[in-house]
């Protein structure tokens, strides 16, 4: 079984991932497996540079800030970046997911609705807090701007989307405890 687990940027998604690993349920990051894929798909890496001039290379890997810098403000090239990837990550999951002998998995992503592989999903869990709260944690773990984050939250859906589609959503504002919420 595959349950998704997605969230806004800065919701918590990391923190609750951690705590299905501490209690032995595998949980597959697909930020992680990108960043991964950027550092070693030769091929993944040639169509990225096809795509975004040669300004996103640095050595024999893509300097994903560079793209990052390139593809936030341009929807059009993200979602076409977002097509190179998004498959990458797909058959990196499926891979992945073989090899598992739990009674279930986490397929943890940020855009689970957005990429479409919420479908693969039995079940979905949303992490939720307000929007305050997850800005500034992202500004604070990041470095970055709070226009940063805004420019990077409008390629999302929202976090009400997110809450409204899911059939579990984990309170992420300090209200609970988020380790009753998971067990």
């Amino acid at each position: 079984m595959i349950v998704g687990l997605t969230g806004g940027i800065g919701s918590g998604k990391s923190t609750i991932a951690r705590i299905f690993i501490f209690i032995k349920i595998p949980v597959y990051v697909a930020d992680e497996a990108s960043k991964n894929l950027l550092d070693t798909d030769k091929e993944l890496q040639q169509k990225l540079v096809n795509l975004l001039g040669n300004e996103i290379r640095e050595g024999d890997k893509i300097n994903r800030s560079a793209m990052a810098s390139i593809i936030f403000n341009n929807k059009e090239l993200l979602q076409q970046v977002n097509a190179l990837i998004h498959p990458a990550v797909g058959e990196d999951f499926k891979t992945w997911y073989k090899l598992q002998r739990a009674p279930y998995v986490i397929r943890e992503a940020a855009i689970l609705y957005e990429s479409g592989t919420d479908k693969d999903c039995d079940f979905v869990i949303s992490v939720s807090a307000p929007e305050e709260i997850r800005i500034a944690r992202v500004v604070k773990r990041s470095g970055i701007t709070e226009e940063e984050v805004r420019a990077r939250m409008k390629n999302q859906w929202s976090q009400e989307q997110k809450d409204a589609r899911a059939d579990y959503v984990i309170k992420n504002d300090n209200s609970e405890s988020v380790i009753e919420q998971v067990i």
